[in-house]
């Protein structure tokens, strides 16, 4: 049986003064073994609780009474408590393949861990799901499941994800559907592959199990300039962008008028690619996808105007600069020229920063190294401080992509620089402080 280490024990907790202490190992919560934090949050929120923990070398029982809402108050290392599970798919498009050499050796890794989906929203393919896995989602309803469909053509999907269990997975998705767990869908589009006549077909069979499945995304492939001995995969241009969110609002419009929400939507990406106007708030309703990239552009500039119509600023004059990727930089562009036209005093320059690391076809500012930003700053005269994105920098809070931090960041380009969350309001927030 599988014992996890007990980091400690909070103060006052009803666990606390039980006889366990940091060091030992949690090894059962009424008999039911603990292997991650979903089984810790889930028996521990029973009223009476026998906890099963070693200490030293000894097996000891203690029995805790708590509310149902209290927490237990054991700590942990971490919230999987034992190895994260790799990604055995070889997919076709997949991103990390098309890392360049040298970089750090967790940007390699490529997850596919169901419990990562539900304690930090990342997406799983389901390949990796045992039969156990899926009755303890089911048992312990947990929700919202995000799903990386790509495609519900279960032929096609083990094509593009190199795995003879993509295809029969899918059946998964229902058996959640039906146990009323709530699923979010993505779909890494492929020109040429799994749009058009697929798309329709996916989008059609996902429609089916509404409303177990509550969203879908559709997003293009990525494509850096990494990608030798890979498969050949051209980008989205123009018409073949415009064509997916064709069939995409045309599924919405039916969808909603059936049911009351549109389910599916296209990623501001294949509008910039199309050359066509991003829809406004209304339309993404409760921007259900908008961490996949999905209404981010009308989000933050419906924010940032709105919190600038209620705003006022009575300092003097101001110069800042601002730094985004090649798809962000028109809106925050036309955002900087808002705030100049309310308040003339304040000036901020805004810069285009080109992704020569992975190549000009990627856009997106979470994607920007900290040698692009310095090569293309720093040569420029920049008033005042930077603001940049806080997505160009990883988890630790001050790294970029290639390991450059912050600080050195702004030796080279001389000036500081003020990461900012993407939220209109926070930036306008930032602007006039």
């Amino acid at each position: 049986m599988m014992a996890v280490r007990i980091k400690g024990v909070i103060k006052g907790s009803p666990a606390f003064g039980r006889g366990i202490k940091d060091g030992d190992e949690l090894i059962s919560l009424n008999r039911n073994p603990v292997n991650d934090f979903l089984d810790y949050q889930f028996y521990a929120k029973e009223e009476e609780i026998l906890v099963e923990f070693k200490s030293g070398d000894k097996i000891k029982y203690t029995r805790i009474r708590k509310s149902e809402d209290e927490d237990l108050g054991l700590e942990f290392d971490s919230f999987l408590m034992d190895e994260q599970q790799h990604c055995k798919n070889k997919c076709i498009f997949c991103f990390i393949d098309q890392l360049p050499p040298g970089m750090r050796k967790t940007l390699y890794f490529k997850d596919d861990d169901s419990r990562l989906s539900f304690l930090f929203g990342n997406y799983i393919t389901l390949t990796n799901l045992t039969e156990r896995d899926v009755e303890r989602i089911i048992e312990m309803h947990i929700s919202p499941v995000n799903i990386s469909v790509h495609t519900m053509n279960k032929e096609l999907r083990v094509r593009m994800m190199k795995n003879k269990r993509a295809g029969e997975c899918l059946d998964i998705i229902k058996r959640l559907a039906d146990s009323g767990i709530e699923i979010n869908t993505q779909l890494v589009l492929c020109p040429g592959i799994n749009d058009g006549e697929e798309l329709k077909y996916s989008l059609d069979e996902l429609g089916k199990l509404y409303p177990g499945v509550k969203s879908i995304a559709a997003v293009p492939v990525g494509i850096t300039k990494y990608r030798e001995g890979l498969f050949k995969m051209p980008e989205y241009n123009g018409e073949t962008a415009g064509e997916v969110i064709d069939i995409i609002t045309s599924f919405g419009d039916a969808f909603k008028e059936k049911h009351g929400t549109r389910l599916a939507y296209a990623a501001d990406e294949f509008y910039l690619k199309a050359g066509r106007k991003i829809p406004d708030g209304a339309y993404y309703e409760s921007y259900s996808q908008i961490e996949n990239g999905v209404g981010m552009w009308t989000s933050t500039k419906e924010e940032f105007l709105s919190a600038l119509e209620d705003s006022t600023y009575s300092g003097g004059v101001k110069h800042l600069s601002m730094a985004t990727g090649v798809a962000a930089y028109p809106l925050m562009k036309e955002l900087s020229e808002a705030v100049s036209q309310k308040y003339p005093q304040i000036t901020v320059d805004v810069y285009r920063i080109l992704n020569d690391f992975f190549g000009h076809s990627i856009t997106v500012a979470g994607l920007i190294t900290g040698g692009d930003l310095i090569n293309q700053l720093k040569d420029k005269k920049l008033n005042g401080r930077l603001l940049i994105p806080s997505v160009m920098l990883r988890s630790e809070g001050d790294i970029f992509l290639d390991d450059i931090s912050l600080g050195e960041a702004e030796r080279e380009i001389g000036a500081e620089i003020t990461p900012v969350y993407c939220d209109g309001g926070e930036l306008l927030n930032t602007i006039l402080e």
